[in-house]
């Protein structure tokens, strides 16, 4: 017999599973540096407008920091600390830091060649110009001159290196300059060094803005700028030669659970040490001499495997600013209006729309008003009681805060549960929950030890005699910024059971005591990961018994170690299994006898891929999942998560056709093969060209 996948039921249950070891699991950071070259190749796409090209390249920098301050000051801790403890894909931290040093490396030098011989030239070509200081002109360098002596001069503060001036405590990510004098001072020193960090208050480019001349798109760096007066700073003395670097820090926080009483107070004393952890990578110009970089090297106990001489600016973040300031919007992507859901076009009153019927929103396709116009609904609703709410990336400045701000002076019960350890929002958190305070809003931070990642949102309103629960469940943050780039899901829903189960958690999350079981609503670190076992199993039993088995997740990294055995598991079994994983993938597809049956994608677009969702085809009655937790084993174990199911037979059929169009996309997927790599696919011979993103884009504003 053969089952509904193709496989033959009795020789896939009769076969000797393989058993699983470290050669069947890619590695997590190298996986995820693989990603980070999927986001620097999209500057690469003439398809893309250019300057969304530069953003890429961008985007692509600012991950890089990022991994580095995280992944790579993770690693370096413990290889510190003599560990050789070694992931599922049996490499330690040793060898997992010279693996990242090589393959980081390719990244950058990419980088660079990418700024240097396609995006500068292409801006040239459109009259947007980075000038060099060797082309300015004699009107352009004084009215530079001006301007530095103005607005740039004041703020600098040059450090002298001598025994009275030792080295500086260099600012995390702070760009400086290394400068090599002749000549003694007013003081008769003469120690022929010194440091100059530029100040994070000034610009990183300048439009250039001679009167009675078109600059309009003729610009310089600050850096530029710095440089070239190197010698007004020193006045006396002569400049022999001064040169970019820039050092990146293990920027993770530590808090002690046993010595901390106010986590609040705790964390704001953490940040303050951020800038100065321990040093995991120096950035150097490419002209910089070697006794620069030996003494650099020295004085921030760095080894030359983590040195990146760069042939270009220090930090190419830096030319986001000029994305803006080209103000040149045809050369970025045409802006849109995100559509309004017709349930709540029909009817004004969200709660009258919500209780008709549950509504899904798919941003930024979807618009986030009608979140933001539940809770001001909410404010002025004589019926409503209670506002709970769950925030872990948000900003102070967001339309979320102000509708909560709103509801408690309307004298409504507003609890808000922060997460101040959310990693590089821990300062806008703190900022945040003291605002909150303010206003009488109670604010709470969730669970020590336990970071809440969970999105909700629970409205209490009496209704008659009965109170009813008002709930949005989400994959995404709400955050104003982050809501229009990038893809999630939200579910407005009025279902008793899913709304219980809510306010169970909210009362597990601000109390100590026990909750009783949810009945909808899965969560961690309690029952998502053991369900999404079952239900992985549930499909093998189904493959072996020959009825429809099939696993389509989506999600934004997958290395859970047990899920991914489990998956292999599936596979052997003749479950087809479809992953869309954006990021971290550590399943190895098409392992023979292991994995033929799975089948990774990673999807790059205008947008970034943030839904979690999970269908399980369950013999032809399937489930399907949305969570705010990605298949890692810190959204399973370490965080509180949700997973909520999508009970609406209409809601269920959209997202499982949104999933299909994703693996039918063959413009902006990369296929995972074996080896770690991906393939960026391309439409065949005669086969149309079909982008997931852009096809939901033209369905919502069609």
């Amino acid at each position: 017999m053969t089952n509904a996948n193709g496989a033959n039921a009795a020789e896939v249950s009769e076969n000797t599973p393989v058993e699983i070891g470290s050669e069947h699991f890619l590695n997590r950071e190298l996986s995820l540096l693989e990603f980070h070259q999927r986001v620097m190749l999209q500057a690469e796409d003439a398809s893309i407008p250019l300057l969304e090209r530069l953003r890429f390249l961008c985007i692509s920098s600012t991950n890089l920091d990022e991994f580095f301050e995280v992944r790579v000051g993770g690693l370096k801790e413990l290889h510190e600390a003599g560990s050789s403890l070694a992931g599922p894909d049996g490499r330690g931290p040793e060898t997992q830091l010279s693996t990242i040093a090589v393959r980081a490396h390719e990244l950058v030098n990419r980088q660079y060649q990418i700024l240097n011989e396609q995006i500068l030239p292409k801006l040239a070509e459109e009259n947007i110009e980075l000038i060099k200081r060797k082309d300015w002109t004699k009107a352009e360098i004084e009215w530079l001159k001006n301007y530095f002596h103005q607005e740039v001069l004041p703020l600098l503060s040059p450090i002298g290196l001598d025994p009275a001036h030792p080295f500086p405590r260099i600012l995390n990510k702070s760009l400086n300059f290394f400068v090599f004098l002749h000549g003694k001072d007013a003081f008769g020193r003469n120690s022929g060094r010194a440091i100059v960090q530029c100040p994070r208050s000034l610009p990183n480019v300048v439009r250039l803005d001679l009167p009675d001349q078109n600059n309009a798109n003729r610009f310089v760096f600050m850096s530029s700028i710095i440089h070239y007066f190197m010698d007004e700073i020193f006045y006396g003395m002569t400049v022999k030669g001064s040169y970019q670097f820039r050092v990146t820090r293990n920027s993770d926080l530590f808090v002690d659970e046993e010595e901390t009483e106010d986590l609040r107070r705790a964390i704001e004393g953490e940040l303050v040490y951020r800038q100065y952890g321990d040093e995991v990578r120096l950035e150097v110009a490419e002209n910089s001499p070697d006794e620069m970089t030996s003494f650099l090297m020295g004085q921030f106990e760095i080894s030359e495997p983590d040195v990146y001489q760069v042939d270009g600016p220090v930090n190419l973040n830096r030319l986001s600013d000029l994305i803006d300031m080209a103000g040149r919007p045809d050369l970025t992507y045409t802006p849109f209006e995100p559509c309004m859901p017709k349930a709540l076009r029909r009817k004004k009153n969200a709660f009258e729309a919500i209780a008709r019927a549950d509504i899904l929103l798919h941003h930024p396709f979807d618009s986030f008003v009608p979140v933001v116009e539940l809770i001001r609904q909410a404010a002025k609703d004589p019926n409503v009681v209670t506002i709970k709410q769950t925030l872990y990336r948000t900003g102070v400045k967001s339309v979320i805060v102000d509708a909560l701000v709103s509801a408690a002076k309307a004298g409504k019960e507003v609890t808000v549960v922060i997460e101040l350890l959310a990693r590089f929002d821990e300062e806008a958190n703190v900022a945040l929950a003291m605002r909150l305070q303010e206003y009488g809003i109670h604010v709470v931070y969730g669970v020590f030890g336990y970071k809440t990642h969970a999105k909700l949102l629970m409205i209490a309103r009496k209704e008659g005699n009965k109170l009813r629960h008002y709930v949005h469940l989400g994959t995404g943050n709400y955050h104003p910024k982050t809501v229009n780039i990038y893809t999630d899901y939200g579910l407005l829903t009025c279902n008793k059971q899913i709304g219980d189960d809510v306010n169970r958690i909210f009362l597990q999350l601000t109390s100590l005591g026990r909750v009783s079981k949810l009945d909808k609503v899965l969560q961690a670190p309690f029952t998502l990961h053991k369900t999404m076992m079952k239900y992985i199993e549930r499909e093998i039993e189904h493959a072996k018994a020959g009825r429809p088995a099939r696993i389509t997740a989506k999600m934004n990294s997958l290395s859970e170690e047990n899920l991914v055995r489990k998956l292999y598991e599936a596979s052997q079994a003749g479950v087809k299994i479809d992953l869309i994983v954006r990021g971290i993938c550590q399943v190895k597809p098409g392992v023979p006898g292991v994995s033929e049956n799975i089948h990774v994608r990673s999807i790059v677009g205008r947008f970034l891929e943030h839904t979690r969702v999970f269908r399980f085809e369950n013999g032809g009655e399937p489930d399907l999942i949305a969570a705010s937790a990605d298949w890692m084993t810190r959204n399973m174990f370490h965080r509180v998560e949700t997973g909520f199911p999508i009970l609406v037979k209409r809601i269920r059929d959209k997202i499982t056709a949104d999933l299909e169009l994703y693996l039918a996309d063959n413009t902006q997927a990369w296929v995972l093969n074996t080896d770690g790599s991906y393939t960026h696919l391309q439409p065949k011979e005669g086969e149309a060209p079909v982008s997931a993103q852009m096809t939901l884009l033209q369905e919502a504003i069609s």
